[in-house]
């Protein structure tokens, strides 16, 4: 007869979740993680450029700041120079976090989902605008007030962990 020993007090019970996920499967996670993490920030972004300079772009033309210097955080209305740049850039940088989220929190129940999403996004904010050279920050700063710039990385640590929340309920 068999008998099954049941883990004690102790002891962790080892599940799918305790594993990192192949990187296959990370980039596939990353690129919808990174979908939804670009269209959050970028509608943060908007409400509070609306809110702080009067202009709902603004904002997201002076992330073409990479491509075009400082002249770009003047820019108020939608154009081609500016504005696809702008979304283009911040849409590459939600999927380079959204593959380092995946990595490490893709497979995370919803409490450690949720606190990889806050990780992550003070990574970014810490990476971004304190660690590389100002010709590569976001440019947000420009048309944003400080706590509006908050407001946009809060609403990237909330955005990180949708997907895995979405597929943890669908699993239900």
């Amino acid at each position: 007869m068999r008998t099954t020993v049941q883990p004690s007090a102790g002891e962790r019970d080892l599940r799918r979740d305790d594993f990192p996920a192949s990187w296959e499967e990370t980039l596939r996670h990353a690129l919808v993680a990174g979908l939804i993490v670009s269209a959050f920030t970028v509608a943060a972004a908007a409400l509070r450029g609306r809110a702080d300079s009067g202009s709902a772009v603004a904002p997201i033309n002076a992330t073409s700041h990479v491509v075009y210097g400082p002249r770009a955080g003047d820019v108020d209305e939608v154009d081609l120079e500016h504005t696809l740049p702008g979304l283009a850039i911040n849409t590459g940088a939600s999927l380079f976090w959204a593959t380092i989220y995946e990595r490490l929190f893709g497979r995370a129940d919803a409490g450690r989902a949720l606190l990889g999403g806050a990780a992550v996004a003070a990574l970014a904010y810490l990476v971004d605008y304190h660690l590389v050279p100002k010709r590569l920050t976001p440019g947000w700063e420009e048309r944003v007030s400080d706590r509006s710039l908050a407001a946009i990385f809060g609403a990237m640590a909330v955005s990180l962990p949708i997907r895995r929340l979405l597929e943890e309920l669908i699993e239900r």
